[in-house]
């Protein structure tokens, strides 16, 4: 989490030219401060809540196109250092070549993503609203690979009317973010992408969940601590990855340009293991969700100790580096206070094998526990 002087799209470009000197901010007030941070933590669980409750029907879903990615404890080990990759490949990519022109390639590619992304998130929503004699199509996008018994289904996206009446409503949002760069339309798109993350990325149990969130501790102590790779980054990245709010919303109105953020990993993230821990609580079958809701208070605790810290230091905090432990730590504690700790490490989600058109039944099993 840190604090940024970044503009949003009508103040682009409109700063001090090369050899000037930077421009000089106001420091924020209290009531800025406060209205900004408690706003994120708003904002954070949000994805985090009903992305873990559509987690739930997701995981039981026979639609292709809803059925979640698994990641495995191999998965889990080696994310640290693909991120790490990422990372370290965009801050060269920003040293070397113009910030405008790759941003405005980022743009696009997450102008798609970010239609797509909230149109997925909005479509429960909207169907509340068409009347019961809406004239509703379905549709199939198919794309398949071979011929015969070799046939291979590329893309297979089952659709209807409404959801391209919602995909209709995300566009007018995508174009309002792609002219503008608004920090609203920020935000909608990141709020998607992160109940989007915490729905459709599932642990396969609760050890692969330690494994990728120790290390994604690491990595966000290394990068945020150890160099200003992670921050500059974040300052640069002209695109949904973060959620903002103004600290100065209350002198300048929706033209407010002086933001707190919040990367999406540290709600995704940490996201995905509290969702894990909802369905396991519904595995349990004791019509309770202690460690759902242990979790979240962990995730309120973690966040808010981070904000306190940042501003104790007056430094950018690896918000990791507080969620982890929080997140981990009182579900586990729970667990020893129960006597479950056997179960909630035994209890496995396991990974829905891909069809093989030809494949029997065992090659199907086969092929996901290779997965695994």
């Amino acid at each position: 989490m840190e604090e940024a002087a970044a503009h949003n799209g009508s103040a682009a470009g409109a700063g001090a030219g090369a050899g000037s000197p930077p421009v000089a901010r106001p420091p924020a007030t209290p009531e800025g401060m406060a209205l900004a941070y408690g706003s994120l933590v708003l904002m954070a669980l949000l994805p985090i809540f009903f992305g873990a409750l559509r987690s739930v029907s997701c995981a039981k879903s026979k639609n292709s196109s809803e059925m979640p990615e698994t990641i495995t404890s191999r998965d889990a080990a080696r994310f640290p250092i693909v991120a790490s990759c990422t990372l370290l490949g965009l801050y060269l990519f920003f040293k070397i070549f113009s910030q405008e022109y790759i941003n405005l390639l980022l743009s696009m590619y997450f102008f798609v993503l970010g239609i797509l992304a909230l149109s997925h998130t909005i479509s429960p929503m909207m169907n509340r609203f068409f009347p019961a004699n809406f004239p509703n199509k379905q549709y199939q996008l198919l794309f398949t690979q071979g011929s015969g018994e070799s046939k291979e289904e590329i893309v297979n996206y089952e659709f209807d009317t409404k959801d391209l009446v919602c995909l209709a409503l995300s566009s007018v949002v995508g174009v309002w973010y792609l002219l503008r760069k608004h920090w609203i339309a920020n935000n909608l798109f990141g709020l998607a992408f992160s109940l989007n993350g915490v729905e459709l990325l599932h642990l396969n149990n609760v050890s692969t969940g330690c494994i990728l969130l120790g290390g994604l501790f690491i990595y966000d102590v290394f990068w945020v601590f150890g160099t200003n790779v992670m921050v500059t980054v974040a300052k640069s990245f002209e695109a949904p990855i973060k959620l903002v709010f103004p600290q100065d919303l209350l002198e300048k109105g929706l033209e407010a340009d002086n933001f707190a953020m919040l990367g999406l990993g540290d709600i995704v993230i940490p996201g995905i293991f509290i969702a894990l821990l909802l369905r396991f609580d519904i595995s349990l079958k004791k019509n309770t969700h202690t460690y759902f809701y242990t979790s979240f208070v962990a995730y309120i605790f973690g966040l808010g100790l981070t904000i306190f810290i940042m501003h104790i230091f007056k430094h950018a905090q690896p918000a990791l580096l507080y969620l982890v432990p929080a997140c981990i730590g009182f579900p586990l504690l729970v667990a020893l206070a129960k006597g479950e700790v056997t179960e909630m490490f035994s209890y496995e989600e396991s990974s829905t094998p891909k069809e093989v058109p030809g494949a029997s039944k065992e090659e199907r099993t086969e092929a996901a526990k290779k997965e695994k």
